[in-house]
């Protein structure tokens, strides 16, 4: 079992930053990738970024190259996401999840084995 938990929601004005910190604990040792998602208000769950766990290797949604950047502290078991240039639409909760298995994919949701419990962004124009 591994448990991640998410911190550094909160309120900011569009064209600020925040960073979203994810914990994790347990068998960390089984974990392929870290990614983060979000979902909006009536909306579904969408990938937003992932860093493989050993090596660091890093993909993005579209919608967030060149404004978030997900980086990784192994010594401290923990994930970053750090957001600048926030706009409205970033508007989310942020979920954290560990992926365990190299098969399948990188960015759809049933690919991720343990998730967080969420942080609310939100971002006011």
């Amino acid at each position: 079992q591994v448990q991640v938990v998410e911190s550094g929601g909160g309120l900011v004005q569009a064209g600020g930053s925040l960073r979203l910190s994810c914990a994790a604990s347990g068998r960390t040792f089984g974990i392929y990738r870290m990614g983060w998602f979000r979902q909006a208000p009536g909306k579904e769950r969408e990938f937003v970024a992932t860093i493989s766990w050993s090596g660091g290797t890093t993909y993005y949604t579209d919608s967030v190259k060149g404004r978030f950047a997900i980086s990784r502290d192994n010594a401290k078991n923990t994930v970053y996401l750090q957001m600048n240039n926030l706009k409205p639409e970033d508007t989310a909760v942020y979920y954290c999840a560990a992926k365990t298995a190299s098969s399948g994919t990188i960015y759809r949701r049933i690919d991720y084995d343990y998730w967080g419990q969420g942080t609310q962004v939100t971002v006011s124009s």
